[in-house]
């Protein structure tokens, strides 16, 4: 098995440019030590020769990628290809049916799990990453929204690959629009968090993996505990506060994005004016229409032109967040 993983860090190392150190630390693996004898493991149901059956066809690029990943690193005792582990099959299930003599024509049978034709449920097959990754999912993920819609780990997951692109700033935001294409329109539009730019990404808001999260599998248990991470100048108290912010960040901003400044769902005074209508005050109703030889009241900032302090104010002179 050492040479067989000597060879194919080797061809990894020739796709990808990087050392040999930097690729992966070779230690002996013999798969010898996962089964006493062959008689054994076929009655176990495990290929005779472990990774080395496997790799004798599954030879390419996209496989042997995975020794350089921390799945593939055979000085670590928690890992599938570590001494005294079943390598290949310690995820994909035993391999004997599918190594094993067939008749000419005969289709092989697919591996138990993670295989194309497999009859392996989505529970089964998070089973197996729940097995060994309890750690990062706890207790939260089930009973979570990926987990109760039925969403398999290797639908976000690419564990074979060098870097996970799910676990990539630059990358994960295109494997969530995979499923989530509402919101990649969203972060297309005019204002928006900087997704796409990379300077954050769809984990700095939420957790996939909790049921104990808030509504949106967010991070925080509120949807303003987890704006008031990086606007925490809005958090409060304030001595005069405004009654929305407090409640409901969402209100008056879509967190996504939006063709309005400061992703607000409305430009003033349209916005205001969907809780603010009185009559006798420049915040009489306006329409599309009257705004255009409306007054100064709602030109420019419009209802901000006065109500400079719309998120709350400290002012001892502040009630109507003017000051």
């Amino acid at each position: 098995m050492l040479d067989t993983i000597k060879k194919n860090v080797k061809k990894v190392m020739a796709w990808t440019g990087v050392g040999f150190a930097a690729a992966v630390l070779i230690a002996p693996v013999s798969h010898a030590q996962t089964r006493e004898a062959d008689s054994e493991s076929a009655e176990a149901g495990y290929s005779r020769r472990g990774a080395d059956t496997c790799l004798a066809c599954h030879d390419d690029r996209h496989i042997n990628a995975i020794f350089l990943t921390p799945h593939g690193n055979p000085n670590d005792a928690r890992t599938p290809f570590a001494p005294g582990q079943l390598q290949c099959e310690a995820c994909h299930g035993p391999g004997g049916a599918h190594t094993g003599r067939r008749d000419r024509g005969e289709s092989r049978v697919p591996m138990p799990l993670f295989a194309k034709g497999s009859s392996a449920s989505v529970e089964e097959q998070n089973a197996v990453c729940a097995g060994c990754h309890t750690q990062q999912l706890g207790h939260g993920w089930f009973g979570s929204v990926h987990e109760t819609e039925g969403r398999a780990c290797v639908e976000c997951h690419n564990v074979h690959a060098e870097q996970d692109p799910v676990l990539s700033r630059n990358n994960q935001a295109e494997v969530c629009y995979t499923c989530h294409q509402e919101q990649e329109a969203q972060f297309e539009k005019a204002y928006a968090h900087p997704v796409r730019f990379g300077s954050m990404t769809c984990s700095s808001c939420h957790n996939p993996h909790d049921s104990a999260a808030a509504e949106g599998s967010l991070n925080r248990v509120t949807l303003n505990q987890q704006c008031y991470e990086c606007h925490a100048e809005f958090r409060g108290p304030f001595v005069w506060e405004h009654a929305p912010v407090s409640e409901d960040c969402s209100l008056c901003h879509d967190p996504h994005g939006s063709n309005h400044p400061a992703l607000l769902v409305k430009r003033p005074p349209l916005l205001c004016q969907s809780c603010h209508s009185q009559a006798g005050h420049p915040s009489v109703l306006y329409t599309e229409r009257s705004v255009e030889n409306a007054n100064i009241n709602v030109v420019a900032g419009s209802c901000l032109n006065c109500h400079a302090q719309v998120h709350g104010s400290n002012h001892p002179s502040g009630p109507k967040l003017s000051r």
